[in-house]
């Protein structure tokens, strides 16, 4: 039998992403990676005595903004200054990641280094705490405790949410980040190895920060915006795609309805790729997701995803998260037969 090699094609395009110098294979330490992400999670006792990667991009990104986003300037300037902005930070987290893998690659036992800072980039533990926080604020405390945990993970106005809003707040956000903060920081490891990862992070913070639709960051956060969709258009698919595969392992879960949901409805989100874990995420549960959303100065008049029910609940956020669960075994998982598949 031919043994199975890895695509020759990605090495060409980028060798820093594969094996070389004393360390593993680069897919054995990302399993390690997402091991130690389950395990740890956010790490906060590392991040009180040295700074957080994406903490870090977002504080450059913050003293470029100010200085180059001047209100009185043109829109043609600031679109052209917010080019230059992320083309300038994606060059220079290129190439910290490429010079990082070569450094701790090269030295022995340096690349356990790489396995912690990969580690940091993923959200595996820390999302499903954060919308955990969530269920268990709005069933012990009530609304209002619900409310404030919530407005820690979304960006709408949490006062216009009664419980069920909460409830679909948080299940919204846990389908589409476990694209952005899983799948896709996953995917472009894959790919490219630490520049990859440390790219995407920075696109993901610089669309997060400037990437609106507003007066402010029309112009200015066009570029991030679009590029943010470019690099999330197949990890999103991929994002939901896994969570239609979770569905049967969920409590009433609907695998084939998780499936036809993000087909028919993925396109009724503003965004061309939240939707479609959304979708998937609506279908799967046998919610409403979506509809019209309040965001601080700003109503958005969203089309429903999903025919399901729109009054989510406490359970309904349960069964979220254990959907999330499996979705992150099956992305595991998915890392392990690309592993053996090259061995």
């Amino acid at each position: 039998m031919t043994r199975i090699g890895r695509p020759r094609i990605l090495a060409a395009m980028f060798p820093i992403g594969w094996h070389f110098g004393t360390a593993p294979d680069p897919l054995f330490m990302l399993v390690l990676a997402l091991g130690l992400d389950g395990v740890l999670g956010e790490m906060p006792w590392l991040f009180r005595h040295i700074p957080h990667p994406v903490v870090a991009i977002g504080r450059a990104i913050g003293a470029l903004e100010r200085r180059l986003n001047k209100a009185e300037r043109s829109e043609r300037a600031r679109r052209l200054r917010g080019v230059l902005m992320v083309l300038g930070l994606c060059l220079a987290a290129a190439a910290a990641g490429t010079v990082a893998a070569v450094l701790l690659r090269s030295f022995p036992h340096a690349w356990v280094a790489e396995v912690f800072l990969a580690a940091t980039l993923l959200a595996q533990r820390g999302l499903f705490e954060h919308v955990n926080d969530v269920a268990r604020a709005l069933d012990d405390n009530g609304l209002e405790a619900g409310r404030y945990a919530v407005s820690r993970i979304v960006g709408r106005d949490p006062q216009s949410l009664d419980a069920h809003g909460v409830a679909r707040a948080a299940i919204e956000s846990l389908a589409e980040n476990f694209s952005d903060g899983v799948v896709a920081p996953v995917f472009w490891y894959l790919l490219f190895g630490l520049p990859g990862i440390l790219v995407y992070k920075t696109v993901n913070t610089l669309d997060s920060m400037v990437g609106y639709r507003n007066d402010r960051y029309r112009a200015f956060g066009w570029a991030a915006a679009r590029l943010d969709d470019v690099l999330n258009l197949v990890p999103a698919r991929l994002a939901a795609l896994m969570l239609c595969v979770a569905a049967p392992f969920v409590p009433k879960g609907r695998p084939v309805a998780a499936l036809a949901t993000m087909l028919r409805d993925a396109r009724h989100h503003r965004s061309p790729n939240s939707g479609w874990p959304e979708a998937a995420a609506a279908g799967a549960l046998d919610l409403a997701l979506g509809g019209p959303r309040r965001y601080p100065g700003l109503v958005v008049d969203e089309k429903w995803i999903g025919k399901g029910r729109a009054r989510a609940t406490v359970a309904d956020m349960d069964r979220a998260l254990h959907l999330f669960t499996v979705a992150c075994v099956i992305n595991a998982g998915l890392v392990v037969l690309v592993l053996w598949a090259g061995a």
